[in-house]
């Protein structure tokens, strides 16, 4: 019963410290990174569509993105929806076969922005690491009645153990990205 409580939890812990690099990754640096417009949402068919599932992304220079769609007719809605992206400061061209996509070199104060963009992302998952631990520690309450309380206490100092160790995880993920950013 505690060792599929404390399993459960880990597992959790662990994918919400792979979503939280993913979602660092986002937040672009000096050089353009197609990992920054995967995720953007294109109205396609009437439905907002992943930008990767619609068009391939090539980066021939570290400051020019090439999008080219598989189907022509999205073109506008993709130069539409990376010129109204929030954050990125990308400006599209489109020449009827691809769009290509510049970003502007980053500024002193744009590089410090995107650092407190990526902090405040950092604290929303070191939120969702702590409510996992008290959905766990919740779980383990309830066992109160069939397990001892020391094999409870054990188990509550190492929920605590994981949830320093994935905390720590997304801790240095978020210096990594912000010497990525800060570095010139």
């Amino acid at each position: 019963m505690i060792s599929d409580v404390l399993t459960e939890a880990t597992e959790k812990m662990a994918r919400a410290v792979d979503v939280a690099k993913d979602d660092f990754s986002t937040v672009r640096t000096g050089r353009i990174n197609a990992a920054l417009f995967q995720k953007i949402p294109v109205e396609y068919y009437g439905s907002p569509t992943p930008l990767a599932q619609i068009a391939s992304l090539q980066t021939p220079e570290a400051r020019t993105l090439i999008v080219t769609p598989y189907d022509k007719t999205a073109l506008k809605e993709i130069e539409r929806a990376i010129a109204t992206f929030p954050n990125l400061g990308a400006s599209p061209t489109n020449d009827g076969e691809i769009v290509r996509v510049t970003i502007p070199e980053l500024t002193q104060d744009r590089r410090k922005e995107y650092v407190k963009i990526v902090k405040g992302k950092g604290e929303d998952h070191r939120v969702v690491i702590r409510n996992i631990r008290r959905k766990a520690k919740d779980d383990l309450d309830a066992l109160k009645g069939e397990i001892s309380d020391d094999e409870i206490s054990r188990a509550d100092k190492e929920l605590e153990a994981q949830t320093k160790k994935f905390v720590d995880q997304i801790d240095d993920a978020l210096k990594k990205k912000e010497a990525e950013l800060l570095e010139v």
